[in-house]
């Protein structure tokens, strides 16, 4: 349900404490930004690349033994969740532009899934992160497809969301790639008198088809072609690991996104209430719609430490990697003020993900007696 935010929030004077405060973590981090965040990025790049080179390798080294098969499928799969998460998502926030990198930067790098880069900057970049969980302005909230709050009116197609989540989370790299597209209703003649886009309807569309016409073509096609040279039947096994390695990368990224904000304790917010924020009062709302989880430093990083989603929504231009030590002082400032700040384990929070999805997929007493 949408949270009251009056009667809940710090008075005016606290909140400005809070502000104060959370723009001093921010500008001790800031400060201090330099070669050693560089040199961490391109290594990084580094070995995404290497595990992508090796896994294509080990996977038509498969022809000689199932072993490097199966490496390959891993090697690859890892190779992409680094590219999507650690790397890409937090390249094209911009984390890294002071670098002046003529390629490791928001304006020029593109990841290496169906989404057009440009198109997920426009809707997650601004939207998203400017009205994070407010009903009716976040699209990213539930994707247009799950009901995750009583403030959605219940629909008979949300009996089935668990199909449509596991259908989602399969397919991630298409909803990321479809997801602004459908919110501008271009395919099926639903379509709005006036676009918000920057952007002809056309050029969203061909951007939209461009970028997975060339995925496809360089993942199902052009890698086991290659592979086919050295035996035919290698054409088979390079595209199932292909596409295991996709799989296995949407779901990382699917359950990841979700625990960051559809936990249970999660909260979404009314549009009214949100308008004329203060900075104290916006970061105070990131606060209350953001979910951490714990984890290795490895861990972390695979999750292109979006597991510090409080503290991604409060700073999002922040180089990730400085998140886990941020996010020790956010929490003393949050206890400081009673702020609630919600955290737990992966698979905790995984678990009240799913509760969320089931309670919700169900009718209130008063919408089963409408429907």
């Amino acid at each position: 349900m949408t949270i009251h935010l009056a009667s809940k929030r710090p008075n005016a004077e606290a909140l400005k404490g809070f502000e104060e405060k959370l723009n001093k973590v921010r500008d001790d981090v800031m400060k201090n930004i330099g070669e050693k965040d560089a040199n961490y990025i391109r290594r990084l790049i580094r070995i995404q690349r290497g595990g992508d080179i090796l896994g294509r390798i080990a996977l038509v080294l498969g022809f000689y033994h199932p072993l490097f098969w199966l490496a390959g499928v891993v090697l690859l799969a890892l190779s992409k969740i680094l590219d999507n998460m650690e790397i890409g998502h937090n390249v094209m926030h911009g984390q890294y532009d002071w670098m002046n990198d003529p390629h490791i930067n928001s304006r020029k790098f593109d990841w290496d899934i169906w989404g057009d880069g440009e198109s997920w900057k426009r809707y997650h970049n601004h939207e998203h992160h400017t009205y994070t969980n407010i009903i009716g302005k976040d699209r990213d909230y539930g994707y247009g497809l799950l009901r995750l709050s009583d403030d959605m009116s219940w629909r008979p197609k949300n009996r089935f969301q668990f199909i449509t989540y596991f259908l989602l989370s399969s397919f991630f790299q298409f909803g990321i790639a479809y997801h602004e597209v459908a919110g501008e209703r271009i395919f099926f003649g639903k379509k709005k008198e006036k676009s918000s886009l920057p952007i002809s309807r056309k050029a969203l569309k061909e951007s939209f088809f461009g970028k997975i016409k060339r995925q496809v073509f360089k993942e199902y096609i052009f890698f086991p072609l290659l592979a086919a040279l050295i035996s035919w039947p290698m054409f088979f096994a390079v595209l199932a690991g292909n596409m295991i390695a996709e799989f296995i990368r949407n779901w990382w990224t699917s359950s990841v996104i979700f625990c960051g904000h559809f936990t249970e304790d999660a909260q979404t917010f009314d549009e009214k209430e949100c308008e004329n924020e203060t900075r104290g009062e916006w970061y105070y709302r990131q606060i209350l719609g953001s979910s951490n989880f714990e984890g290795s430093r490895v861990f972390h990083i695979l999750t292109g430490h979006l597991s510090c989603q409080v503290e991604h929504h409060l700073f999002p231009d922040v180089p990730a990697y400085h998140y886990l030590d941020m996010s020790k002082e956010v929490r003393k400032i949050c206890k400081e003020y009673n702020i609630p700040y919600n955290t737990g384990s992966f698979l905790q929070q995984y678990w009240t993900v799913v509760k969320r999805i089931g309670k919700y997929s169900l009718p209130t007493e008063a919408e089963q007696k409408l429907a």
